[in-house]
């Protein structure tokens, strides 16, 4: 008999739903060593965050077909292990949005009319009108980074408000945003023009700590924050500092970098201006009821031989294919994520050029691996091999197919993708050695040849004497070391390339040195 083991609370509901195909276990609370003794009994898996599903878990799962997150992140599931393994994993990457929309929304109100801080004094037996004026959101300045469907639901109601929105999203058109009554700026400006800030973003290395204090210094002195996205993306001391000394008049936040939060955070020091909830963005019945049938459905069809329509990892290939397939969706989606992080711009256009041997694989998935890596800065783990293309066009995001059976310069075959952008077009090509390595082999048309690796450095340059020199003794005097390094050229004396593999990131004030050097044009730290 078929048999789902539910090892976290969930509605009633997705009980309900699983019960028609399937035996239903519930055990609770179960460490993942436990988990692994008994998931060899189970088809299905489903979870919500406290279940921790590693690869020895998903490898005693000898039968397991489908891991279902009850939630829309899936960072609790070792999501390689089980694409390695065949086994399905899907989420509900829509069923909070209303539910964390809201509470955005509630918390941008608390703001503007001191309603925690006005309960408080009343509930104590006060009666404090004077202390305790507000203001109104009508006619203010709300600012959205990041314009998913969260992002986009809180400036529809903002609009409706009578607030002016304005939204940093480089994958967002200027058509798209249009449509949305929301007029597109850089973060820069958004955070020195904004009376009010919804923050709507993934934690990803390129957010992480993206609001610091050089960031809260351009703010309005009168104006407020507000986080219900993910912790980490805010500089936690700075944002205690910057409420402190009057940088900025209030924030509030739903998430943090450690939860629950730290007893010792500079956050619960702030004695003005700071309201702060448990993360409860998704935590309405209505949320734990769509996450609960969403996913429900989902384990259900697929234990019926139907497709899922959330899959966080490729649905519907097979374990052979997956296996063939593997490291030409991985080059595919390293070269989305590297356009993405030289190009800087918001993204118009992109070709999928597939040559030799890569035209001769299914192309669907390697276009969507591609609009994968280059939308996951974005979007983080909101984006998946099901959903990338539908967010491409929702960012409208122009997306061509060029297949080509002849590959002249590499024997194995080749991927290339260009994107056009508002800093204009960039294009990098790359392939997979026999034993399965990755190279990429040209960048804008300059050759190379790089191992992608965790960290590195992409720079365009003056082909003259002493810039390698410079910006080796310039990373060893910040104690970055050069695990590798490729230059590439069209012409002596000409414009190159180089691209530096590193140990460690670049810091912000590293990276402004090296833009200093004479004769570096530009320099992108990449993170992969």
């Amino acid at each position: 008999m078929t048999k789902v083991l539910v090892s976290d609370s969930i509605d009633q509901s997705g009980i309900d739903i699983l019960s028609q195909v399937a035996q239903v276990d519930q055990k609770i609370g179960l460490s993942p060593f436990q988990l692994a003794e008994i998931i060899g009994d189970y088809d299905a898996l489903m979870i919500r965050s406290g279940t921790q599903v590693t690869s020895e878990v998903i490898d005693a799962g000898a039968k397991l077909r489908i891991i279902g997150r009850a939630g829309v992140g899936v960072d609790n599931v070792d999501v390689q292990a089980a694409t390695k393994r065949g086994v399905i994993v899907v989420n509900s990457p829509g069923g909070n949005t209303i539910a964390a929309a809201e509470h955005a929304l509630a918390l941008l109100l608390s703001l503007s009319r001191n309603i925690p801080q006005a309960h408080s004094s009343t509930f104590s037996g006060a009666w404090d009108r004077k202390n305790f004026v507000g203001h109104e959101l009508h006619k203010k300045i709300l600012g959205v980074v990041g314009l998913g469907k969260i992002g986009s639901h809180v400036s529809k109601v903002a609009n409706a408000m009578g607030m002016k929105v304005i939204a940093f999203d480089p994958f967002v058109s200027a058509e798209r945003a249009l449509q949305m009554q929301v007029k597109l700026s850089s973060i820069e400006q958004l955070f020195k023009q904004a009376d009010y800030i919804s923050l709507h973003l993934p934690r990803t290395p390129e957010t992480e700590n993206l609001v610091d204090l050089k960031l809260l210094s351009t703010m309005k002195s009168n104006a407020k924050l507000v986080n219900c996205a993910r912790g980490g993306i805010i500089d936690e001391p700075a944002l205690a500092e910057a409420l402190n000394s009057g940088l900025i008049s209030g924030a509030a936040l739903d998430v943090f970098a450690e939860e629950p939060l730290n007893s010792e955070s500079p956050l619960l020091k702030v004695k003005n201006g700071l309201i702060l909830t448990p993360h409860l963005g998704a935590s309405t019945v209505e949320a734990q009821q769509n996450v609960a049938i969403d996913v429900a459905e989902q384990i259900r069809d697929v234990l019926l031989g139907l497709p899922a329509r959330s899959a966080v990892n490729i649905p519907g290939l097979s374990a052979e294919i997956m296996d063939s397939l593997k490291p030409h969706l991985q080059l595919a989606e390293t070269l989305g994520l590297l356009s993405h992080q030289v190009s800087g711009g918001q993204v118009r256009k992109i070709e999928v050029r597939l040559q030799g041997e890569f035209a001769q694989y299914p192309s669907q998935p390697l276009v969507v691996a591609t609009l994968k890596g280059l939308l996951s800065s974005a979007l983080g783990d909101g984006i998946n091999y099901v959903n990338a293309s539908l967010e491409a066009k929702a960012r409208g995001v122009r997306v061509e197919e060029v297949k080509e059976e002849a590959s002249p310069d590499l024997t194995g075959g080749s991927l290339q993708l260009t994107t056009v952008s508002d800093n204009g077009t960039n294009s990098f090509t790359g392939t997979v050695l026999a034993d399965g390595d990755l190279r990429i082999s040209s960048i804008d048309a300059f050759p190379v040849n790089v191992s992608p690796s965790r960290y590195m450095l992409f720079t365009r340059h003056r082909d003259m004497p002493g810039i390698i020199g410079k910006l080796g003794s310039l990373l060893g005097a910040n104690n970055v070391n050069i695990a590798a390094m490729q230059v590439g050229r069209k012409i002596v004396r000409g414009e190159a390339v180089m691209v530096l593999s590193i140990d460690d990131p670049i810091p912000n004030d590293l990276l402004t040195s090296i833009l200093a050097v004479e004769g570096i044009n530009q320099a992108h730290p990449i993170t992969l």
